[in-house]
């Protein structure tokens, strides 16, 4: 190494700095990818999974009745819906399916394509093909609502409604993108998702939870359902990076959607949301699309799914059975009574 360093014309304390600072990367990347292995043998999956246009996607699939679809944001995985308790409340009268999105978990985000949100749409989209899935409810959380918006955007007559929790709908300048971006760039993102980036997120990661949640408190048993570990992997820190990216590209493609959706759209967003303003995006959107409630909590963030999982369920079940009496009721004859 300190050869390598003289040829490039370093002076000696410089070779010594540079040699120093190379082997300390290089074991740090070692203990990294050693790490990585051991949370993967620590937490197995525990769904299934599906191979879609050379891509394996892992899904969690539980209940029987009219599907649901479920669509992690950022940072988490699957079972984030597990630790909020929608799974199994939607389990009692619907198949609920849970996906983890490319990258995160044990879903495949291979680097021959980009990764937008517009892609990741239509990944999933064949993939619920593939497993029988037919007029879902897509139920998206943060970065979620845009694969969601996606879904709903390209192929409207597929997906049944949208419930969106603490999306981010409008292009808005955002300095966690700025931080996280170079662990996206090739070669020095390579470099910093298997040295500096893992050990910053594990300094950050009780942090970054508790943003997440505030005001609401961060529940007791969230580490035990969430794997902290599996979220620290490179590849997942790397889906953390290009998702971060991609989201204003993508909210100002959709926005030009939301006046044409006509299909049923609920909106649940927490008041005191520190990752999304909720008056910037959800109270905005409400005003934009024709068919859409909005719920606004009081004393919740922008992990409102913890604190509204019941209320959840009532619109997803009142959506429903909304749009079966709308597809099953008689058309009316040109001239009838009412």
């Amino acid at each position: 190494m300190a050869r390598f360093f003289k040829k490039l014309g370093a002076t000696p304390p410089t070779v010594g700095a540079l040699a120093a600072t190379a082997t300390a990367a290089a074991i740090t990347a070692l203990w990294v990818q050693h790490r990585a292995r051991k949370a993967e043998r620590d937490n197995p999956p525990i769904g299934r999974f599906v191979e879609v246009d050379g891509v394996r996607l892992h899904y969690l699939e539980k209940g029987e009745g009219p599907a649901v679809v479920l669509l992690h944001g950022n940072t988490v995985l699957l079972q984030d819906f597990i630790g909020s308790g929608l799974i199994d409340r939607l389990a009692v009268n619907h198949r609920v399916i849970a996906f983890d999105r490319p990258g995160f978990g044990y879903s495949e985000r291979p680097r021959d394509r980009l990764w937008t949100a517009p892609a990741q749409a239509a990944l999933l989209q064949r993939a619920l093909v593939q497993i029988g899935v037919e007029h879902p409810v897509v139920v998206g959380h943060s970065w979620g609502t845009l694969v969601a918006l996606g879904l709903a955007a390209d192929l409207p007559a597929y997906v049944r409604g949208l419930v969106l929790i603490s999306g981010y709908y409008y292009p808005t300048a955002r300095l966690d993108v700025a931080l996280t971006a170079p662990a996206a760039l090739p070669l020095l993102g390579d470099v910093l998702r298997y040295t500096l980036s893992p050990l910053t997120g594990r300094l950050l990661l009780k942090h970054t939870v508790k943003t997440m949640f505030w005001p609401a408190p961060v529940p007791d048993n969230f580490f035990d359902v969430m794997p902290r570990e599996m979220m620290l992997r490179p590849l997942q820190i790397r889906a953390e990076a290009e998702d971060a990216a991609f989201m204003a590209p993508a909210s100002a493609q959709f926005r030009r959607h939301y006046a044409k959706l006509t299909l049923p759209v609920s909106i649940f967003g927490g008041a005191g949301d520190k990752i999304v303003d909720v008056e910037s995006h959800s109270v905005r959107l409400h005003r934009d699309l024709p068919r859409s409630t909005l719920t606004v909590v009081p004393g919740a963030g922008h992990m409102v799914h913890y604190a509204l999982a019941d209320e959840i369920v009532d619109a997803i079940n009142l959506m429903i059975v909304d749009q079966s009496v709308e597809r099953h009721a008689p058309a009316m004859a040109i001239g009838a009574a009412p």
